[in-house]
C-alpha cells in the first residue's frame, strides 16, 4: 500500500498547501515539505517492520439493477429476490446544453430492460492499533508523531481503496482486465469506473452506509464498526460503491427540493424530518 500513497492530501492535512513532488521546490515550504516527508517515511518504516498498523477489508459484486433511482441488489444470480436496496438522489439544478440531471442508479442498467447488470460494495481500514499506538506516543508525550501516524493511517486507507479498485478492475470483476496505469494516472482516476462514498456529494446520504454495512458484514469481516451518527470505525476507513459503467463520472448532488425529499423519505422508510437532518447541506429550502 505504501507505493499507493497520494501524498498531496498528506501534506494538505499538515497545512502545506501545494502538489508532491513539486512542493519540494517552494520557495518557503520545500524545505520544512522535504523534513516532514522524511519523518513519514521513518514512521512508515516502523509502522511496517513493527506491525503498528493493520490493514482489512471486504468487497463483493452483487446482480443489481435500477428501478427508477433505487438499485436493487439482488441475493443471487437468479434475480428473484431483493437483498438490499441502494437508494440514490438526482440531481435538481437547471442544466444548459443538454446536460443531464445525474443520480447514481443512472449508472446501472434499468430492470425493465432485462439486462443482467452488477454492482460492488467495499469497506477497507488501515487503523487497526491506532489507538494503542496513538495512547503509546501520547504517554511518551510525542504529540508529533501521534498526529504524523492518524495522517499516514488515512493515506493508507486511502491507497488500500485505490489498490483494492484496481484489483476489482483488472481482476475480481475484470471488466477493465486489460488496465495498465502508473501510480500517477491512478491518482488522477484515469480507469473506467467509478467509487463513490455515502456521505460525499453524489451520495450525502450517510445512512446508506447502514445497507453496505450489512451486505458486506464488514464489521464481522473487515473489524470495521459503524456508528449511531454512522461514522466509522477506526476513523482511518473507506467504504463505497463500484460502479463499472464506462461513462459513470464523479458529480456534486447539490441542492434538492422538499418533494425529492419526501419521495426518498418514503423510499427508505424514513420520516422526512429524519432524511432532513441528514441532507441538511442539500435542501433547497428552509426548514419550518
Amino acid at each position: 500500500l505504501r507505493d499507493r500513497i497520494d501524498w498531496s492530501p498528506f501534506f494538505a492535512a499538515w497545512e502545506m498547501p501545494g502538489k508532491y513532488p513539486d512542493i519540494f521546490e517552494h520557495p518557503d515550504l520545500g524545505g520544512e515539505a522535504q523534513k516532514l516527508f522524511a519523518d513519514a517515511n521513518a514512521l512508515l518504516d516502523r509502522i511496517i517492520e513493527e506491525k503498528i498498523l493493520q490493514a482489512n477489508g471486504v468487497f463483493g459484486l452483487f446482480p443489481a439493477n435500477a428501478v427508477g433511482d433505487d438499485v436493487e441488489i439482488y441475493r443471487d444470480d437468479s434475480r428473484t429476490e431483493v437483498a438490499h436496496v441502494l437508494h440514490t438522489l438526482r440531481q435538481q439544478a437547471e442544466k444548459t446544453g443538454g446536460q443531464p440531471n445525474r443520480a447514481l442508479a443512472d449508472y446501472i442498467a434499468p430492470k425493465d430492460r432485462g439486462v443482467a447488470d452488477y454492482i460492488g460494495l467495499f469497506a477497507v481500514t488501515a487503523g487497526l492499533g491506532i489507538d494503542e499506538a496513538v495512547a503509546r506516543f501520547e504517554k511518551e508525550h510525542d504529540d508529533y508523531n501521534s498526529i504524523m501516524l492518524k495522517a499516514l493511517a488515512d493515506r493508507l486507507a486511502e491507497a488500500f481503496a485505490e489498490w483494492l479498485h484496481a484489483k476489482v478492475r483488472t481482476d475480481y470483476w475484470g471488466y477493465a482486465a486489460d488496465e495498465q496505469l502508473s501510480s500517477e494516472e491512478l491518482i488522477k482516476e484515469r480507469y473506467t469506473g467509478i467509487r463513490p462514498a455515502p456521505g460525499y456529494p453524489a451520495c450525502p446520504d450517510h445512512t446508506e452506509k447502514r445497507m453496505l454495512f450489512e451486505a458486506l458484514g464488514v464489521q464481522k469481516n473487515a473489524w470495521i464498526s459503524l456508528t449511531e451518527s454512522c461514522a466509522m470505525w477506526p476513523a482511518a476507513s473507506v467504504s463505497g460503491i463500484y460502479f463499472a459503467h464506462s461513462q459513470a463520472k464523479y458529480f456534486a448532488l447539490g441542492k434538492i427540493t422538499r418533494d425529492q425529499v419526501e419521495d426518498y423519505a418514503a423510499r427508505k422508510n424514513m420520516p422526512v424530518e429524519e432524511i432532513e437532518r441528514w441532507l441538511a447541506p442539500n435542501l433547497a429550502y428552509e426548514l419550518e
